[in-house]
């Protein structure tokens, strides 16, 4: 395995390769460190090689969503998410059509939603809380990435998060912690763990995990080129 893995060329090796794709399911709980996870994973892969959709850009209109007992709106449910846009999206993705999206900015006050265009890849990236719940999106995959953290340090993560990006008090995001994230995360995401081909402990770092993943992308899809490159040459 390689220790080094930004030091990656930054080339295209799956130019030739218009008919493969590739589907990787990542999902973890709030603030498990998926976006910083992506964002690495992407820089570290060769340059073109990989599309990201996100499940947090498909969430349905906040008059749409389910309230709690308290009257307080439950973003952390499946039905939050406009699971057939995503869907929709996916398949597209797949097909070779490139993909346009409105980005989701969290109720960030002052905030200008982002116009998103993604185009297809050999590698697909499929990130979100309910990838692995949505049998639909599941099905799709070819490989299933869990990141893993402890519970005390998602909510301080979170804590933090919420506070210096979005704006909310700290009762507010216990509250929706103690209320929403929690339960959710036992119910639709916690039973897919030990399915999952791959658990990222992120305590600390994701760094070898992020190792293990890359170097396997990259020697999956280097060892398809060379058997096309072989199969050309036997019928040339």
């Amino acid at each position: 395995m390689h220790s080094d893995v930004g030091s990656r060329p930054k080339q295209s090796i799956f130019a030739t390769m218009a008919d493969i794709h590739y589907v990787v399911g990542i999902a973890g709980g709030s603030a498990s460190g998926k976006t910083s996870f992506l964002k690495k994973l992407k820089e570290n892969l060769p340059l073109g090689s990989v599309s990201i959709i996100s499940q947090d850009n498909y969430y349905k209109p906040q008059d749409q969503q389910q309230l709690d007992d308290n009257g307080e709106v439950n973003y952390d449910l499946p039905t939050s998410i406009d699971k057939n846009a995503f869907l929709a999206d996916l398949k597209a993705l797949l097909s070779g059509s490139p993909i346009n999206i409105t980005e989701y900015c969290f109720n960030k006050e002052g905030s200008v939603p982002q116009h998103i265009s993604v185009n297809p890849a050999k590698i697909l990236v499929v990130e979100g809380l309910f990838v692995f719940h949505y049998p639909e999106i599941r099905n799709l995959l070819n490989l299933r990435v869990y990141l893993d953290v402890r519970e005390e340090i998602k909510l301080e993560r979170r804590i933090k998060r919420d506070r210096d990006e979005r704006g909310y008090p700290e009762a507010v995001v216990r509250y929706q912690w103690e209320n929403h994230v929690v339960p959710s995360y036992k119910k639709f995401l916690k039973p897919y763990r030990d399915d999952s081909h791959i658990i990222v402990t992120n305590n600390i770092t994701f760094d070898k995990g992020l190792a293990v993943l890359t170097d396997h992308l990259v020697y999956r899809f280097e060892k398809e080129l060379m058997r096309e490159s072989k199969t050309e040459g036997l019928m040339g």
